[in-house]
């Protein structure tokens, strides 16, 4: 039995996410912030987000049909009171990812607002990329 189509590339994607997670907790820990605890339905609406700016090849918050980060995380069924994202095109590992953002003060700020509790990664590596989403939220 065969390794399924696409395996290889999902598992980077997945270990390139638990990296990004791992990276962002210890800025947050250096601003006083509790880690995030990762949500899987954070991770699904970041991954979903990631793929489809791959696929239909664009590089923004919203989608072609105008609908946000808020609007994917409610899809996965998180109720959220508060949420935030962060993108990135480009970066070729989680390192060169986050520190993007943190070299972004609009990006830093979410990175470290305490008030934000779960997060979600999605990655595509897709040629044209890689792209790097990470859903932020607080339960509502």
């Amino acid at each position: 039995m065969g390794v399924p189509p696409g395996a290889g590339a999902r598992s980077t994607a997945d270990e390139y996410a638990r990296r990004v997670v791992a990276l962002v907790n210890t800025r947050r820990e250096q601003a006083g912030c509790e880690p995030l605890r990762t949500d899987d339905r954070l991770a699904a609406a970041a991954r979903a987000h990631a793929g489809d700016m791959a696929s239909r090849g664009y590089y923004e918050h919203k989608s072609p049909e105008g609908r946000d980060g808020g609007d994917r995380i409610a899809a996965e069924g998180y109720r959220w009171s508060r949420w935030a994202e962060n993108i990135h095109k480009g970066p070729e590992g989680p390192e060169a990812a986050v520190t993007g953002w943190l070299e972004s003060p609009t990006h830093e700020q979410i990175v470290t607002d305490c008030a934000l509790k779960d997060t979600g990664v999605g990655v595509s590596l897709e040629p044209g990329g890689p792209w790097w989403v990470q859903d932020f939220a607080t339960g509502g």
